[in-house]
């Protein structure tokens, strides 16, 4: 598989799942945009002992954790009020609020959740993830749980 079509058949999953990680467009961006500069200068090395997804996926996974290691030792800096960027509208509140309630939790499940909102298959998070497959179903199974109790002790359904 050459890179473009890589890049075509992956861009979208791998951006939204950084951004269930990380709950912040640009950053998300940044963190995607690193990944496939990764696959890019990877690629060659590429021997197909995984699926191409599921190596994808390890770096995009591998990236939002180094981001969230660099995050901890250098806290962004915030605009002071009257100059801070305002966030865009979000279309859909609801959306909003899961990438919200999503950045929220712990960082493996958001990573999990992330993937299974992508539709990736569970055996190919276990791989990614190294977890087993009824590990990541249990954890699928309290995820979901916890989001659905914070839509609801929010008024939403």
């Amino acid at each position: 598989m050459v890179f473009e079509e890589i890049y075509k058949h992956y861009w979208k999953k791998v951006f939204r799942i950084c951004m269930g990680y990380v709950n912040d467009r640009d950053w998300a961006q940044d963190i995607a945009q690193e990944t496939f500069i990764t696959v890019w200068q990877q690629l060659p090395n590429f021997r197909n002992e995984s699926a191409i997804g599921t190596w994808l996926f390890r770096i995009a996974a591998n990236h939002c954790l180094r981001q969230l290691e660099k995050s901890k030792k250098h806290p962004k800096e915030e605009f002071p009020p009257q100059i801070a960027e305002q966030e865009e509208p979000s279309t859909d509140e609801n959306v909003r609020l899961l990438y919200q309630y999503i950045s929220e939790l712990e960082e493996v499940d958001r990573l999990i959740i992330s993937m299974e909102l992508e539709e990736i298959p569970q055996a190919e998070i276990s791989k990614v993830l190294g977890m087993t497959e009824s590990n990541i179903r249990v954890r699928i199974h309290r995820i979901k749980e916890k989001l659905s109790q914070k839509f609801n002790s929010n008024g939403h359904e």
